[in-house]
């Protein structure tokens, strides 16, 4: 048998690592506004829809208590990530680079911005996990497509309407077409990655199944 860490410990630890990622990355890149198919969004629903995947996956494997700690520390990483990013920018530029500004724009959300996604995030991921195990007691741990979607649908919702009307309202934008394409792209996401969820599932209670039965046999 391996020592050091267990397969279950590596398994967590990767979908921690994706979820943290997913979300660092659907910071930095929400700036840019983009249009699929008619419908307008920022671009991080591309990623930041996804983390529901994993956060479900952690919540039907290991429980609410590990899942919401991981929510919590993915608030904190982007945290930190955004003061790395304001000090980076801050930072004096070397004569001979001339991107300042073009660095600035992209990467320099305003603070307004920031408090948006983080609110958005906090409410939206913490409603998800509550109300994956609400529907999970109610169909007494059957139909698992079930409170996958039934808790990503709503906390997208609310993570969409928060976002929105922090970030943007009184700025002029079209409040309600934004919150409503945004929120489409999300269900199209969301109801995709309902077999992706049921495979993450199979294929890490399999994993860690293996090594269960290993250690019973060492034993």
């Amino acid at each position: 048998m391996e020592k050091g860490f267990t397969r279950e410990n590596k398994v967590f630890l990767l979908l921690s690592c994706l979820f943290v990622t997913l979300l660092v990355v659907s910071n930095i890149i929400a700036s840019k506004i983009m249009i699929i198919g008619g419908l307008m969004g920022p671009a991080a629903v591309l990623c930041y829809a996804f983390t529901f995947a994993i956060s479900d996956t952690m919540a039907e494997v290991w429980g609410k208590e590990k899942t919401t700690y991981i929510v919590r520390l993915g608030f904190l990483a982007s945290i930190v990530a955004a003061i790395l990013i304001k000090v980076a920018i801050a930072m004096p530029a070397s004569p001979f680079w001339k991107n300042q500004s073009e660095y600035s724009l992209i990467l320099g959300s305003n603070i307004r911005m920031v408090i948006a996604s983080m609110l958005a995030y906090l409410a939206s991921q913490h409603h998800d996990i509550w109300a994956f195990h609400f529907w999970k007691g109610k169909t007494k741990g059957k139909y698992l497509w079930i409170r996958n979607n039934m808790s990503t649908l709503i906390s997208q919702i609310i993570d969409t309407v928060i976002f929105i009307l922090v970030a943007f309202y009184g700025l002029g934008m079209p409040l309600l077409t934004m919150i409503r394409d945004q929120y489409i792209l999300k269900i199209i996401i969301a109801i995709g990655d309902t077999p992706l969820v049921y495979l993450f599932v199979y294929m890490v209670r399999r994993y860690i199944g293996d090594e269960r039965r290993e250690k019973v046999i060492e034993a």
